[in-house]
């Protein structure tokens, strides 16, 4: 059997994130974490189990859950009839938006051939630049350790701008002060994130989004995920895992892993054969949340195909029970 997606399984894929966020959706602002991501996990697990796919999950939902899920990492999910694929899950990225009430939440879901994606484990916490098409030729290993000002003069010039028209997404954690403080100096206006990682790496990626750079340390799962997008859309990405505790740092040391290698999205996942599809859970710059009312909701998706460069947006109506 080829092993390789031959077909557009992106709108399968749609499919499995639209009924995750129509899922996740209703829990919006109602304060309980464990069981918000718990029904968005079982809504997305149901759905991928109708997927033509042999698919083996290298990043799932053990870690966000604190317990082992249908999602796990290592669990088959799909029919079992089709390519061998790895697979990437988060069924809400940005739990705490939508727990909160706040937006920016997207559910995702990403395919590649089998063996393509690289396995973070152990590591929790990846540092990473990401760009657009425009300015993706400007990004070099040198702007991981350069100045954060110096590495945004690069990328103005790339894009024909200067640094104080950039728009620099960083997620807002106590560890990014002095990153923050750098970019203010550089004069660079800062758009501050309170969750969803791979949400605002698709932002900077995407052609025609007033964001130009995400920097900062987040998620190293989710730094898997930003690659498959980013390689996707033709945009650009440097990553280096970034521990951020002494029990992290040796977990990392034990499995052997080079903590100063400077990873870019093509290490991170290896083909041009790559599904991503999202869907909005609450509303937020990349994508519109789920609308209710009634027996009718509504969803806006995004659906990636690496191999042509295919970028699809979905709007969809649902007929959805009251139960």
């Amino acid at each position: 059997m080829d092993q390789t997606p031959t077909r557009n399984i992106g709108l399968d894929l749609v499919r499995v994130t639209e009924a995750t966020a129509l899922t996740a959706g209703r829990w919006l602002g109602l304060g309980n974490r464990e069981m918000t991501h718990r029904a968005a996990t079982e809504a997305m697990n149901l759905a991928l189990a109708s997927i033509d796919i042999k698919g083996h999950i290298i990043i799932g939902e053990e870690d966000r859950l604190k317990e082992s899920t249908p999602l796990s990492t290592g669990e088959h999910v799909g029919t079992g009839q089709g390519p061998e694929v790895d697979v990437v899950v988060d069924p809400i990225d940005g739990t705490n938006s939508v727990v909160e009430g706040l937006p920016g939440a997207i559910s995702v879901v990403c395919v590649a051939p089998r063996h393509s994606m690289w396995d973070c484990k152990p590591a929790a916490y990846m540092d990473k630049i990401i760009v657009d098409a425009e300015a993706a030729h400007a990004l070099v290993p040198e702007c991981m350790d350069a100045p954060a000002g110096w590495t945004l003069a690069v990328i103005a010039r790339a894009k024909g701008k200067s640094v104080r028209d950039l728009q620099v997404i960083v997620l807002d954690r106590p560890r990014h002060k002095h990153l923050i403080e750098e970019l203010r100096q550089s004069g660079a206006r800062i758009l501050l994130r309170p969750d969803g990682d791979t949400a605002g790496a698709l932002i900077a990626a995407s052609p025609g989004n007033s964001a130009d750079v995400l920097m900062g340390i987040g998620g190293a799962s989710e730094g898997v995920t930003a690659a498959c997008g980013v390689r996707a859309i033709g945009g650009a990405m440097l990553a280096r895992l970034a521990p951020q505790s002494n029990e992290e740092w040796e977990a990392v040391k034990a499995a052997g892993i080079d903590t100063s290698r400077i990873l870019t999205c093509k290490e991170l996942v290896s083909s041009d054969h790559i599904f991503l599809a999202a869907t909005g859970v609450t509303d937020g710059p990349l994508l519109n949340g789920v609308e209710y009312r009634g027996h009718q909701a509504k969803t806006y998706s995004l659906v990636l195909r690496g191999e042509t460069g295919t970028r699809r947006t979905i709007y969809a109506e649902h007929q959805v029970s009251l139960e």
